[in-house]
């Protein structure tokens, strides 16, 4: 993802209790969710991906931005 531009983020306020991120997503600049993502780091994310059992799927394009986490 970051070769296309992204960062590892989530949703600000979406977490139940601390230490939860809530929702995760790829930011990328430019896009809509510029006052609503917080980036986190690389290692973070990949624990709360983990934790909550998460898939990632994303189109395998050249410059194609399209990625979509599910439930494993």
């Amino acid at each position: 993802m970051e070769e296309r531009g992204g960062f590892p983020a989530h949703v600000k306020q979406t977490g139940r209790k601390r230490g939860d991120l809530g929702v995760l997503r790829i930011d990328y600049p430019g896009y809509s969710g510029r006052d609503t993502l917080e980036r986190i780091g690389w290692d973070e994310w990949f624990d709360a991906f983990e934790r909550n059992n998460l898939a990632f799927l994303h189109q395998d394009k050249r410059n194609s931005r399209f990625s979509k986490l599910v439930n494993r």
